[in-house]
């Protein structure tokens, strides 16, 4: 997920707060959850982004959000601010980049892995533990789906992008045969 500069901002905020009270884990699950709810479900989303229900209504909405994942105060009020300043759409961001700051400060690194289809937490286990080797670092994987890969795998490290999906390795025999077919060998 990109990060916006709001939701740095915010996760910024929160995982100082977080750091103080000593409930980083906490902290960051309540947010994901509470983010997760609020992309998957259009009528909360419709809810909260509506200007029509008072915002004591939207208050109370989202302390029983909060109440119900086991949210820290702080992390309650700081949903009510951003529903209140219309800012609830950066949700997904600000868990994203607090996650990201709770990886980095406990020597964990981020690896996004895209699959065609879903594995067995074998394979998942057996590629952590490949990673965590290659890099020296404990590796905590995000796990997405897609289709279009065909099969295979992709995995994106920070900036460095592993891409061992049949799409791409078809890609690159179209683009060999484009080559081998062209009057001057080039494409």
């Amino acid at each position: 997920m990109i990060v916006s500069g709001v939701g740095k901002r915010y996760a910024r905020a929160l995982f100082e707060l977080a750091h103080e009270q000593q409930c980083i884990v906490q902290a960051g699950q309540a947010l994901g959850d509470v983010a997760r709810a609020f992309e998957t479900s259009a009528e909360l989303r419709t809810v909260l982004e509506d200007p029509k229900p008072l915002p004591e209504v939207k208050r109370e909405l989202i302390a029983a959000i909060g109440t119900r994942v086991g949210a820290p105060t702080f992390v309650v009020n700081a949903l009510r601010v951003l529903s209140d300043r219309g800012r609830l759409v950066h949700l997904g961001s600000i868990a994203a980049a607090f996650d990201a700051l709770a990886e980095k400060q406990a020597g964990t690194l981020r690896a996004e892995v895209t699959t065609a289809a879903p594995l067995s937490e074998a394979y998942f286990a057996e590629l952590g533990k490949a990673l965590s080797e290659s890099t020296g670092r404990k590796v905590s994987l995000v796990r997405h789906i897609d289709p279009s890969l065909v099969g295979g795998v992709v995995v994106r490290i920070g900036d460095t992008v592993y891409d061992g999906s049949i799409k791409n390795r078809l890609s690159d025999i179209r683009h060999q045969m484009m080559v081998a077919a062209s009057p001057h060998g080039r494409a």
